[in-house]
């Protein structure tokens, strides 16, 4: 029998929709934690950029296989694929991930793509939906290439990477607290709340995946604080439901920045890979 990791986010999709029918009765219940319900617009702007996001990693699937597949045939190592080595996947994609996700918030053109999932000011279990088709074109795979090099297939990359990404769905919640002990190893829904808000204490902090270590060790770790509770969006709000302009609309100021006239080339591609903010007096 054949593997094909592609679909296990399909397979779990019954485990989603149960949580977030769920969350939604538990929510009816509680109209104070108003920047958590689900608002008919949100939800399907939701649901829409999660359409086009799988299409578009459904149209590039077969190019990223391939260049894992190239990678793969330089490998450093013939491993085996055993607990160990799937456990050692599993960490350095882990690994790999922070770096994408701070990448993402450190670089514009990353940003340009990022950014969809940020731009929502509600937040609930539907938010883990709101992703972008421009991935691909803005070079998440890249950061994935280090597995293939060090001697992990194509399908086991991008097994752990689905996996990641299903476990991330569970921490896009507001009902859930504090989980105790768990929270000093695991992003929890605390730690990535902090992330998707805008406070100022809040912003680009806690860029994990499933293991708050790696925060803890580079310095981006900032625990939930209740004095402080959690503003969800985008520090410049777009005030629309439509996915088209939510998943284009970096992208085209990011360019129009980049073509401004009188500007040297130098500056051009500085508004291309430093800060969403940066400007020409930034520096």
């Amino acid at each position: 029998m054949s593997f094909h990791p592609e679909l296990i986010l399909l397979a779990l999709a019954p485990v989603f929709f149960l949580f977030i029918g769920i969350e939604w009765v538990w929510l009816r219940q509680h109209p104070e934690l108003e920047n958590a319900q689900y608002g008919l617009k949100d939800t399907l702007s939701n649901a829409t950029l999660a359409a086009m996001h799988q299409g578009g990693e459904l149209l590039a699937a077969g190019l990223i296989v391939w260049v894992y597949t190239r990678f793969f045939d330089w490998r450093l190592f013939d491993l085996p694929i055993n607990g160990w080595s799937l456990l050692g996947a599993f960490i350095l994609q882990d690994f790999l991930y922070y770096w994408f996700h701070r990448s993402s918030h450190q670089i514009r053109w990353l940003w340009a793509a990022h950014v969809v999932h940020h731009s929502s000011e509600h937040l609930n279990f539907s938010t883990a939906f709101r992703q972008s088709l421009m991935y691909p074109i803005a070079g998440m795979w890249v950061f994935w290439l280090p597995m293939a090099i060090v001697g992990f297939p194509p399908e086991i990359i991008i097994m752990v990477v689905l996996l990641n990404l299903a476990y991330q769905f569970f921490v896009h919640t507001q009902i859930v607290k504090r989980l105790g002990l768990l929270e000093a190893i695991l992003n929890t829904p605390s730690h990535h709340r902090v992330h998707h808000a805008r406070n100022a204490e809040y912003i680009d902090r806690n860029y994990a995946g499933v293991l708050i270590i790696w925060d803890k060790l580079f310095g981006t770790f900032v625990p939930e604080n209740d004095a402080n509770p959690c503003v969800y969006g985008i520090t410049k709000p777009i005030h629309t439901h439509n996915p088209i302009t939510l998943t284009f609309h970096e992208w085209r100021d990011m360019l129009r920045d980049a073509r401004a006239p009188h500007k040297t080339w130098r500056n051009r591609l500085r508004h291309l890979i430093r800060r969403p903010d940066w400007t020409p007096n930034s520096d």
